[in-house]
């Protein structure tokens, strides 16, 4: 499921391309995707529309139209925005659920196998309020450790729990929570208002930490995710947690444990080196 790394490796690849393109023409295929608007207003509004840039809220994928438009994606588990190139391999538009036709012959498509993920179209008033309901993002330099313990001082929720509640905390998911758990030595399951402010403060560094090295890596891949380009993210072979139960822990050797019993999601810690 793309999450803070890979939505910003994607806005970060569709600003460069096609920031300034104007949209010929929209075509929606699988209109399940779709929120706020019906397929036909969604065409009727985009048709015609520069786009001035895209950037990342949250995990999602924001493109600011010269409209006043903005379009929103929140690719989920098998989302993908992918741009159609030349040397693109055409089984990665299959799954294809809506193209926007470029005036420079491009265009943009969003994929998606499971259709699980959204596309919406909103004015700023409804983006301000939509937004308005999700959490500090973890990487603005307004984010700090303070921050982060005041948020964790709160609640007796599990630790993972609450660092990916959207609420909260903006953009963490499943993968990036395991990692700076285990990075700092936490144990998942510990009620988050147990953590001194030592440890708030290492945590908030892990997090930081991982998060950006995660986008130098253009994000984690195990099936679905590609990038703007439709190329897979390199992140996952530096995982340490996340999809290693039953593998020694890097740092003691023990065998790391997996549970869902935390949150319902895939938790992967060690029981030695995690307190």
């Amino acid at each position: 499921m793309p999450e803070l790394p890979e939505t910003e490796t994607i806005a970060r690849d569709l600003n460069e391309a096609i920031a300034g393109r104007l949209v010929q023409s929209a075509t929606v295929r699988k209109a399940d995707v779709l929120r706020e608007v019906s397929s036909r207003t969604f065409a009727k509004r985009l048709k015609g529309a520069t786009i001035v840039r895209s950037w990342r809220r949250a995990k999602l994928i924001v493109t600011d139209l010269s409209t006043g438009d903005r379009l929103v994606v929140q690719p989920r588990f098998t989302g993908a925005m992918i741009i159609e190139h030349s040397g693109l391999d055409p089984a990665q538009l299959e799954y294809s659920t809506l193209r926007l036709q470029l005036d420079d012959g491009r265009a943009l498509h969003y994929c998606d196998v499971r259709r699980l993920g959204t596309v919406a179209l909103m004015n700023p008033k409804r983006f301000d309020e939509y937004s308005s309901a999700l959490g500090k993002e973890p990487l603005d330099q307004t984010f700090t450790a303070e921050q982060l313990s005041g948020v964790l001082r709160v609640t007796n929720q599990p630790v993972k729990k609450v660092l990916m509640d959207q609420r909260r905390i903006a953009g963490i998911g499943n993968i990036y929570a395991n990692e700076a758990l285990w990075r700092a030595g936490i144990d998942p399951s510990r009620p988050a208002s147990s953590l001194t402010d030592d440890e708030a403060s290492l945590l908030h560094d892990e997090i930081v930490d991982v998060l950006n090295e995660s986008i130098a890596l253009r994000g984690t891949s195990f099936r679905d995710y590609r990038d703007a380009k439709g190329e897979r993210g390199r992140f996952a072979e530096k995982l340490q947690a996340y999809g290693r139960e039953g593998l020694p822990c890097f740092r003691c050797g023990r065998k790391l444990i997996g549970t869902h019993a935390i949150d319902g999601r895939a938790t992967v810690f060690c029981a030695t080196c995690q307190t």
